[in-house]
């Protein structure tokens, strides 16, 4: 097990805590580990582009982090009316066209498609930023209300915007499939 994907693993991990210490309103502790977890996530790519241990078996195993993570946070912090329910739906509905696009494409193709794209980067970035700063809030008082309304629609462009850009890129994929006759459905 390579140092990037115990990193992995451990983001992984983190996800019951952080949704255990949003429900009991232990906002300080789920600031720091929100922070944490959301800083292991560029931490674990940069080692593995770093240290030349790139894997599927990392990519797969980060995108999972990344999906939990940002699900549980942002479900619990709907569920608790400190994230606008439309957004988190739209989170939600992201990450989940995002699985059954990759599984459909896995079982169409036979390729398992994990590398983000760049505005998919960007998104996960913002929506870990977010989840961040509304704990952050919560916790600390931090007065950005302002700034957390500008900040979720941003997220809401990105999230739209990455979605988008899988389904094309699946379309296209599925289609020279189609083509090719290598398809299975």
């Amino acid at each position: 097990m390579t140092l990037p994907n115990v990193i992995t693993l451990a983001r992984l991990a983190c996800v019951p805590l952080c949704v255990w210490l949003l429900l009991i309103g232990a906002f300080a502790t789920g600031f720091w580990v929100i922070l944490a977890a959301g800083l292991s996530d560029a931490i674990d790519g940069f080692l593995a582009r770093r240290l030349n241990l790139v894997s599927r078996l990392g990519a797969l195993l980060d995108t999972i982090a990344d999906k939990a993570l940002l699900a549980g946070v942002f479900l619990t912090l709907g569920y608790q009316d400190y994230v606008e329910t439309w957004l988190v739906i739209l989170i939600v509905f992201r990450d989940l066209l995002i699985i059954v696009g990759a599984l459909v494409l896995q079982l169409v193709t036979g390729i398992l498609q994990v590398k983000p794209s760049r505005i998919s980067k960007l998104n996960t970035a913002a929506q870990i930023m977010l989840a961040v700063l509304v704990v952050a809030q919560l916790a600390f008082g931090w007065q950005v209300d302002l700034s957390l309304t500008y900040f979720s629609w941003f997220v809401a462009v990105t999230t739209v915007l990455s979605g988008t850009v899988y389904m094309m890129l699946w379309g296209r994929q599925l289609n020279g499939a189609e083509r090719a006759g290598t398809g299975s459905l």
